[in-house]
């Protein structure tokens, strides 16, 4: 049995998606990011800030931690950026941060379940995580919209912690002088002991370089 996303709550559900159970749960993780994404900007406040990017959290609804948000411009259209960012042939190769990645899944037209797993960061004070998501894709306003969530999943790597996703995801809309903004929303409960001031740091950390590998990538 896994888990999969519905009316703001974690429901058990079968791993094989049945097609209504499948566009239920696309919607309802498409409407809680749109959700996210029309927030009023009082609501958060600035983690980080670098040159080019802005990072912003709140408290999260879903879990104890923190809600996320990224915007930086990036100088391509949506449609190739968007390519970059869902799990397919590009992610694991630009990412420093992934360091493994299976599509498990291909379940419809722009949905998929993808387990992959990330590197330890801050010295290992934060270990290596394995995490297994829904993922799906879809188009939003004159740009695309990436977005998921973590799914129950038995079969744990070894020396990996499984963290899990709660809804995370990526807005791109085109821009003039071929170029595009690129907003994210990330809420990621990494379990295991852990200080929150390591989880802060490297959460925002790791969103700005997100951009830089991101950025480097599509200039290649």
């Amino acid at each position: 049995m896994n888990r999969c996303y519905s009316n703001n709550r974690i429901i058990q559900t079968e791993f094989v998606f049945q097609m209504n159970s499948l566009s239920h749960m696309s919607s309802n993780l498409e409407e809680t990011l749109v959700s996210y994404h029309h927030l009023n900007e009082s609501e958060w406040s600035i983690a980080k800030k670098s040159k080019d990017v802005t990072v912003w959290r709140k408290p999260s609804t879903e879990f104890s931690g923190f809600l996320y948000k990224t915007e930086g411009i990036v100088a391509e259209n949506p449609h190739k950026i968007v390519e970059y960012i869902r799990p397919g042939p590009y992610r694991l190769h630009w990412d420093s941060l992934m360091t493994s990645m299976e599509i498990v899944q291909t379940l419809d037209k722009g949905c998929c379940v993808v387990k992959y797993t990330t590197a330890g960061q801050l010295w290992n004070i934060i270990s290596p995580r394995e995490f297994v998501d829904f993922s799906y894709t879809t188009d939003y306003q004159s740009g695309l919209l990436s977005c998921g969530v973590s799914v129950d999943h038995d079969e744990h790597k070894q020396g990996f912690v499984r963290g899990f996703n709660h809804p995370c995801g990526w807005f791109c809309v085109p821009m003039e002088n071929s170029q595009s903004l690129l907003s994210g929303y990330i809420q990621t409960d990494l379990r295991g002991m852990l200080p929150q001031s390591a989880v802060d740091t490297a959460m925002a950390g790791s969103l700005v370089n997100f951009y830089t590998d991101l950025r480097r990538a599509l200039k290649v």
